[in-house]
């Protein structure tokens, strides 16, 4: 059976801390071991200093009134259960396995922080590789003006919980392997804030905030590629009771572009010059991104090669320095000509020796089953 504290004492249960105190110095001078040395007074006397240590405590006085031994009588915590007195709280179970520390928990705070959004913005080439700035329209919350999140209506406040009296939780004693347990939760009526808003904002109904649109100005850096995110700390959505606001993030889309295709910093795009441009050279004017410039084509160019303009590609993000336009040639060869030019040609080929050209055989490409079959065989 639990001890009765109170009865050991002498006391009522609703006794004050100063009759508690009384009825102890006044049992302690009775049964002081000095007064009478026999094994039971000594017993009784110890029965009383751990009555007081319970009863002198409000928050061990609590749990015993909840119904729990702090000190886990030996009788009450049925068999099975050596080394767990009745009444240990669960919570220091707990706490010893998910670390705890046994530190009180208190009431949340209704002021959260707020969640994060993400908005995906379109940029042309041109913006990814030199940056821009945008204006950008956001659906988001902001703090309530007329309660400052607080929740309550004008010209009042949250009251505290008359059930878990501003807690935030509620303790339950129930029986167990472990003896009699203690444990908490939430408080159903106050959510666990331990205040009750009972006259709510009109504004925000009590959220603290409100939805709004807002039109912001960000500055998008150069170098930029499609997928990049962006994070604007502190530009979400303020949280509920006007807690801080998340992040604003933005998620870049990198349109395609009619003549470069990028490849990291640099850029690669094809031009086609005719079959004599290649073999005497030439010079081209080109667009890039910083306008047009003169391309030098050498004499005897071939059909692949790749002639770099440097510097003239993608800024590098967060760095020095920009990538490179990566020229690809494609030289064409006449598919229809007249009897002159047809003379001429064959005059050519005359001169070079090349009336019946043996022709150059080169290793073709692999396929796929060929280079897999390779590789099992360690090719």
């Amino acid at each position: 059976m639990a001890r009765d504290y109170y009865g050991i004492l002498g006391v009522r249960r609703d006794a004050t801390q100063d009759e508690i105190k009384k009825a102890y110095r006044r049992l302690a001078r009775e049964l002081h071991p000095d007064i009478n040395p026999d094994p039971e007074t000594q017993e009784r006397f110890k029965e009383i200093n751990q009555a007081y240590e319970v009863l002198s405590d409000p928050s061990k006085r609590q749990m015993f009134d909840l119904g729990a031994d702090p000190f886990g009588g030996a009788g009450a915590a049925g068999p099975g259960a050596a080394g767990f007195g009745a009444g240990f709280p669960f919570s220091d179970i707990m706490d010893a396995f998910f670390g705890g520390g046994g530190g009180a928990r208190g009431p949340r705070s209704r002021a959260r922080r707020g969640r994060n959004a993400t908005i995906r913005v379109e940029l042309d080439l041109a913006e990814s590789a030199f940056g821009t700035t945008r204006e950008l329209v956001v659906d988001t919350a902001v703090l309530c003006e007329v309660c400052q999140g607080s929740g309550a209506a004008a010209g009042t406040h949250p009251d505290t919980c008359d059930m878990c009296h501003g807690r935030g939780e509620i303790s339950q004693v129930t029986r167990s392997f472990l003896g009699q347990v203690m444990t908490a939760r939430p408080c159903p009526q106050c959510g666990g804030f331990g205040s009750v808003i009972h006259h709510p904002c009109q504004e925000c109904s009590g959220d603290g905030r409100v939805r709004t649109r807002r039109t912001i100005k960000v500055r998008i850096p150069a170098g930029v590629e499609d997928g990049t995110h962006i994070q604007l700390a502190g530009e979400g959505e303020v949280g509920p009771g006007g807690g801080p606001p998340g992040d604003l993030f933005l998620e870049i889309v990198e349109r395609p572009h009619d003549t470069f295709e990028r490849r990291g910093d640099d850029l690669h795009c094809t031009v086609q010059i005719p079959m004599t441009a290649a073999a005497l050279g030439t010079i081209l004017t080109v667009q890039t991104l910083d306008g047009a410039e003169e391309l030098d084509v050498r004499p005897g160019t071939q059909s692949g090669q790749v002639i770099p303009l440097y510097g003239r590609g993608i800024q590098r993000l967060n760095e020095t320095g920009r990538g490179d336009l990566l020229i690809h040639v494609n030289v064409e060869t006449p598919t229809k000509l007249d009897a002159a030019q047809e003379e001429l040609l064959k005059e050519l080929s005359k001169l070079r020796g090349e009336e019946r050209p043996p022709g150059k055989f080169a290793p073709g490409q692999q396929g796929f089953f060929s280079r897999l079959r390779d590789a099992f065989n360690g090719r």
